[in-house]
């Protein structure tokens, strides 16, 4: 009997419709795979842009720990060094400078011969009244012996005394003369001038030397009349001197004058240093008068407050994010300054790139004293698989 192989109800008609049903579910797999596919690849491309976004919004920063450290409150200033003593050493007679016996920078003491001047006409007066005492004086004698025996009267022996006394006077006189042939140094110090050579001719009351005791040296300072209860007498002070940097020098408050004047609202503090041999008259000098210590105050940079004097505050790093942070602040002491309240040891402030953060600013911290735990955990669990291996 003959099939017909082209009816609906046929087996081979069946075999058909099944390989033609089973490619078109193979197809529709096929291409719900690749819808899938091309659903996963764009969320990958999207979440790779949005942590791209996520670390372009990042900024990074510098930050350092809130630290305890001793601090000074302090006073600062500038002023000239000068000489604590200082004189001109000048001619008291007239003569020719025989002998010079001392040169610029030369140390000196008190009392020491710096010229000798040409003295025969002193000489010679002082010899011409010694003599004339001496004749007054055996004269005055001689009446005395008399006066006892009643042959002299007593109005002739008082002028005698009197004459006696003006010869002695002139003799002094003479011999101070003299002395001021031998000019000597009134104080002790360095020869910082000398106009005098010798062979010159010295007139009287002429300038030939100029002395400075640079042993001891002071600095004035003006200070504002608020600071007059805080600076007293004995108080330690540092000095820098441009001509000698990175060497501190150390000193005292000497004195303190406690008027004020009306016009700058200033009174006047002078600092006494000894100059070591280093320091000279005329060198510019940076003064710093501490008048309280606190051993152990709350610090921070002082690069790290932001650029409000009248609301001083700080980004500081929590969680990732910039948290701006209102604090008080007590001394300033160089590049530390103490805070009094609104942060405590642990916190982190920011002391770069403070400029481009807000509120909220996620930030990487690039510079950080304290190490990352995980970071550190990791690395040690890395050492300890290498060791393992």
């Amino acid at each position: 009997m003959m099939h017909d192989d082209s009816a609906p109800h046929s087996p081979v008609a069946k075999t058909r419709l099944a390989r033609v049903m089973g490619i078109g579910v193979l197809l529709a797999c096929l291409a719900l795979g690749a819808c899938k596919m091309g659903g996963n690849g764009g969320d990958a491309e999207a979440k790779a842009k949005e942590e791209e976004k996520k670390a372009q919004e990042t900024v990074p920063v510098e930050a350092v720990n809130v630290a305890r450290r001793p601090i000074a409150a302090s006073y600062s200033g500038t002023a000239p060094l000068e000489a604590r003593a200082e004189s001109q050493v000048v001619a008291k007679t007239s003569g020719v400078a025989l002998q010079v016996m001392a040169e610029v920078g030369q140390q000196v003491r008190a009392g020491q011969i710096l010229v000798r001047l040409d003295s025969d006409r002193a000489a010679l007066q002082a010899a011409q009244s010694a003599a004339q005492m001496r004749k007054l004086e055996a004269n005055y004698n001689r009446s005395l012996q008399l006066s006892r025996q009643q042959l002299v009267s007593a109005n002739d022996l008082d002028q005698l005394k009197f004459d006696l006394e003006n010869a002695r006077a002139v003799n002094r006189l003479a011999n101070l003369e003299l002395s001021y042939a031998n000019v000597a140094a009134p104080i002790s110090g360095v020869i910082a001038e000398r106009s005098i050579k010798t062979g010159n001719f010295v007139q009287i009351n002429s300038p030939i030397f100029r002395i400075v005791d640079t042993s001891r040296l002071e600095a004035t300072l003006n200070v504002p009349e608020r600071e007059l209860a805080t600076l007293k007498a004995g108080l330690p002070v540092q000095l820098l001197v441009d001509a000698l940097p990175g060497r501190p020098f150390e000193g005292r408050v000497d004195r303190v004058a406690p008027v004020i004047d009306s016009g700058s609202g200033t009174f006047r503090v002078i600092c006494t240093f000894d100059s070591g041999g280093l320091l000279q008259p005329g060198m510019f000098g940076r003064v710093k008068i501490d008048y309280d210590q606190r051993a152990d105050a709350l610090v921070i940079p002082r690069n790290a407050l932001l650029d409000d004097e009248n609301d001083p505050a700080v980004y500081t790093v929590r969680a990732g994010k910039a948290a701006r942070v209102a604090i008080k602040l007590g001394y300033y002491d160089g590049e530390w300054v103490e805070v009094r309240s609104g942060l405590k040891m642990g916190d982190r402030v920011v002391t770069a790139g403070k400029v481009a953060l807000r509120e909220g600013t996620e930030v990487q911290v690039i510079v950080d004293p304290v190490p990352d735990k995980p970071a550190a955990k990791k690395v040690a669990d890395a050492k300890s698989e290498g060791n393992k291996q």
